[in-house]
């Protein structure tokens, strides 16, 4: 069998579940087509992403005239699918954000899609995040396509469910992944019950790089790190206000932001305005060693966010023995366990943050090594990219799929 992984961006720099998850799968013996809409390459950084660009066809390379004429070639050949398609983008087109423009061009890339998934022969086509790349494989499926499935990860798709038509892209998926038991909820709440058991929990997972790495010690130096793009929904500037505080405290740290996004210029302009040039640096974005040691440079990794789904991050730190600071939303209380492997705060409060943060700094190491252990626990249980790629390949070929042992499957993802 073939499987389809159809995104939006793919590869991109925030989107390293997803290339874990394809050789997770690839392990399993599933092969995996990569198919994006539009390419991201400006901002790779990661030599696994690049290799991963290689391996992706994208839709919109095709050009203009290539999407009117996959369109046109359809609408003459496949008539009455086509009709269904497009009675269908209009429905969803009138009730969404993106207008019947858009949708329009949604359905003209199904139609692109359609051709080049018959002559893979795709048996299904899987997308992640519940937004445009679902829409298309909706579409496409309409048209004659294979059937397709879909991961959630949340917020934005529950933030808008209605505008990006969730309920009917549940109602006709194979099946639906949603990443924590949080985002499986958020999903009931958008479908009826008939379908809440196409709903399935699968892990992001963490690969070798982390789970396989021999403990470093937690560092004497009074080091924090962040990492995620630089934007609202992470909170970077609430953690700008706990720093402020605590460095009018006297407390000597520094905190590294790891990333990039539309908010860095407000970031380095309150930097410069608060004098914390001496206990914040951006390193603008990184590849995965490069993220690794900055973890392991750190006492905590500490992660504000306002929205989230179950930030990749937190699963990282925890694997490399780092204790974690986050918030009470979504699917973070899933695996940050208080007092145990973290801290957790009410998102918003800037005190909490503060407290958390001030003892992180003024804790034994030997406490937080504890903590880091807690953590690596955790991961290893809940998150083994192996495990979470052996429950995908079972949902993609129910009747046959025969689980690997743990072991053939790690060999095989080292070799790769």
């Amino acid at each position: 069998m073939t499987i389809a992984y159809l995104v939006n961006q793919y590869p991109k720099v925030s989107h390293s579940f997803i290339r874990r998850e394809i050789a997770g799968l690839e392990a399993c013996s599933i092969k995996v087509a990569r198919f994006a809409i539009r390419a991201c390459n400006s901002e790779l950084v990661d030599e696994a992403d690049k290799l991963e660009l290689e391996k992706t066809r994208v839709v919109l390379d095709v050009g203009i005239r290539g999407l009117l004429l996959g369109l046109i070639r359809i609408a003459f050949t496949k008539t009455v699918p086509f009709l269904k398609a497009l009675w269908l983008t209009l429905k969803i087109g009138l009730g969404s954000e993106r207008g019947i423009f858009n949708h329009l061009a949604y359905l003209a890339e199904a139609c692109v899609l359609l051709g080049w998934f018959k002559k893979l022969e795709i048996t299904q086509v899987h997308a992640h995040f519940g937004t445009n790349s679902t829409t298309v494989a909706m579409l496409c499926h309409l048209l004659g396509g294979p059937p397709y499935s879909f991961t959630v990860h949340g917020p934005e798709e529950f933030d808008k469910a209605q505008l990006i038509a969730l309920p009917e892209k549940i109602k006709r998926a194979a099946f639906v992944v949603a990443v924590s038991s949080f985002g499986k909820s958020q999903l009931y709440r958008w479908c009826e019950y008939e379908h809440w058991s196409k709903i399935q929990v699968v892990h992001c997972g963490v690969d070798q790089i982390f789970l396989t790495k021999s403990p470093t010690p937690v560092p004497e130096q009074p080091n924090l790190v962040c990492v995620g793009r630089l934007s609202e929904q992470k909170g970077h500037l609430l953690l700008l206000e706990a720093v402020s505080q605590l460095v009018a405290e006297g407390l000597i740290f520094k905190l590294v932001l790891v990333g990039d996004g539309p908010l860095r210029k407000e970031i380095e302009a309150l930097i410069a305005q608060r004098n914390l040039q001496n206990h914040i640096e951006i390193t603008g974005w990184a590849d995965n060693m490069a993220v690794q040691q900055h973890m392991l440079a750190s006492r905590v990794l500490v992660l504000p966010s306002f929205a989230e789904g179950l930030p990749v991050v937190i699963m990282e730190a925890l694997a490399l023995n780092r204790p974690v600071i986050s918030t009470y939303i979504a699917g973070i209380p899933e695996l940050v366990e208080p007092d145990i492997c973290g801290w957790l705060v009410p998102a918003g409060s800037v005190e909490a943050l503060t407290t958390a943060m001030r003892t992180v700094l003024q804790l034994p190491v030997a406490k937080l090594e504890q903590m880091g252990k807690a953590g690596v626990q955790r991961v290893t249980e809940q998150h083994d990219v192996f495990r979470e790629a052996g429950k995908l390949a079972a949902l993609f070929q129910p009747e046959t799929q025969q689980l690997q042992e743990p072991a053939t499957i790690n060999a095989a993802l080292i070799d790769a």
